[in-house]
């Protein structure tokens, strides 16, 4: 029994943590979507995000798009806590730039 109930504890934990972690990157595309998305279309036209993806692209680190959010965050007076850049940096680390946690090292 005490087995059954440790594996259940387990489980909703993992469950927990996972949607956390969706959440986590919905929050990090909404503000993104709300915020970069008109900023980059401005800049590099009507699809915003073929910035993250074009051959020249300037961001080649987990630490560097920290430091371009940073900086993104400074132009447009955003009032992010860490953990939304946090969020922003997942949402498109994930979506579009594929760097393993160790890169940023």
């Amino acid at each position: 029994m005490k087995i059954l109930s440790l594996v259940l504890i387990v489980l909703m934990y993992i469950s927990g943590v996972e949607t956390s972690l969706a959440t986590n990157l919905e929050r990090g595309q909404e503000l993104h979507d709300e915020n970069c998305t008109s900023c980059h279309a401005a800049i590099y036209g009507e699809k915003g995000n073929d910035i993250y993806i074009r051959q020249n692209r300037k961001i080649d680190s987990l630490s560097g798009l920290q430091e371009q959010l940073l900086r993104c965050k400074n132009s447009l007076g955003t009032n992010w806590p860490e953990d939304q850049i946090q969020d922003v940096q997942d949402y498109l680390n994930k979506n579009f730039y594929h760097f393993k946690e160790e890169d940023n090292e």
